[in-house]
């Protein structure tokens, strides 16, 4: 088992299912990797079990720092029995099976792997190389945004996130708005609705209002297309014979860039109002995720290097594409400023994420240390 494969493997076989988290193991198997090949790294608690990582090569000081960056965290295993111990790291055919093998351990061992081949060749840099391997991506974006508070990224010029991408490169990613719509009412018994006020009963007619008046605004983007809402999760009521006085809307939306959530949840409140106004209902919104759409410019100096490097070692010609999932880009975006470059690109397929049974090829995953390796360098030099 060459090297590579042994480091990723050590990664898929440490639970770090989120929550509770537990990146700290991982994290310290990272550091100790760097470590060993003269990288200078910094661990910092986030709570028991749980840390972020960053590590630097240091360069001249002529050029803005590349960073790159992947979340050590994963999603529980789930219900679904696996063929293969989502622990067990197990290598078949060509492919390393484990929970989080796709999203994204393959992609942050990757990143580290490549730096540790540039600090092994002493090759001199314009600017730092750094490694923001964070926690919590999956929950809370937790890491990230502590990252941005101690100010450990504020020297960044670009960064590169190894989420997966099957090797292609994507520009762009939809932004998400989560929120949580309660509607209150008053409890009676089942026999007397009359006497009480139905909260399911409000929240449908908010419910249908959403669904057949609202409407966002936005522009159509070229990667992106339009933005989309789910109605996720719906709670109320605590027996049939009691009418019940709340009730709880959980909405997934996906976002553009140009979208400004701030409009959104504004629209909403006012629709809330309207239906509020001259009857018994009430609502209040909380807001559970807000995470801002992002896009570099397919003319961006990154964006122009990857895609050259890509089509080089891939030998095939790539498309820039767009992705509807959300990365931790969205909070070093708005805490860095709204003109870093980002570039996703990771060995994992970004169907498998989340899935039973989740691997990543183990050519795509070479691959990607070649890749990342060749940017670094061509970028930093």
């Amino acid at each position: 088992m060459t090297e590579e494969v042994s480091f990723l493997k050590e990664l898929l076989i440490t639970n770090s299912v989120n929550p509770p988290g537990n990146e700290k193991k991982v994290a310290e198997i990272i550091a100790k990797k760097l470590e060993e090949n003269g990288i200078e790294c910094n661990l910092r608690s986030l709570g028991p079990d749980r840390a972020y990582l960053t590590a630097r090569i240091k360069g001249n000081g002529n050029k803005k720092s590349l960073a790159f960056s992947g979340h050590m965290d994963t999603v529980p295993p789930g219900d679904i029995p696996w063929d293969y111990d989502p622990f067990g790291g197990q290598e078949v055919d060509g492919k390393l099976y484990g929970r989080g093998a796709s999203d994204m351990k393959s992609g942050l061992a990757a990143l580290a792997m490549a730096m540790v081949e540039i600090a092994r060749e002493g090759i001199p840099l314009e600017g730092d190389l750094v490694l923001a391997a964070t926690a919590g991506e999956e929950v809370d974006t937790l890491g990230a945004r502590t990252m941005i508070e101690d100010g450990v990224l504020k020297d960044t010029g670009a960064m590169i996130i190894g989420e997966p991408s099957n090797n292609e490169l994507f520009i762009a990613h939809k932004g998400a708005l989560w929120l949580e719509i309660t509607s209150y009412g008053k409890t009676a018994h089942g026999s007397m609705p009359d006497q009480g006020i139905n909260a399911i009963v409000h929240m449908n007619t908010f419910i249908n209002a959403l669904h057949d008046n609202f409407k966002f605004k936005f522009k159509e983007d070229k990667l992106l297309g339009g933005p989309t809402m789910n109605f996720g999760v719906i709670s109320g009521g605590v027996n049939t014979n009691v009418v019940p006085d709340v009730c709880r809307l959980q909405i997934d939306m996906r976002t553009v860039p140009g979208m400004e959530h701030r409009e959104i949840i504004a629209d909403i409140t006012s629709l809330m109002k309207e239906i509020e106004n001259g009857s018994t209902a009430r609502f209040d919104l909380k807001v559970l995720n807000d995470l801002m759409a992002v896009g570099t410019p397919a003319e961006d100096e990154l964006i122009k290097l990857a895609k050259s490097v890509s089509e080089e070692i891939s030998g095939t010609e790539r498309q820039l594409k767009g992705v509807r999932y959300y990365t931790d880009a969205s909070t070093f975006v708005k805490g860095l400023g709204e003109g870093l470059p980002v570039l996703i690109y990771g060995p994992g397929v970004e169907t498998m994420a989340h899935k039973p049974n989740e691997h990543v090829e183990i050519s795509k995953y070479l691959e990607a240390i070649k890749f990342y390796k060749k940017v670094a360098l061509e970028y930093l030099k």
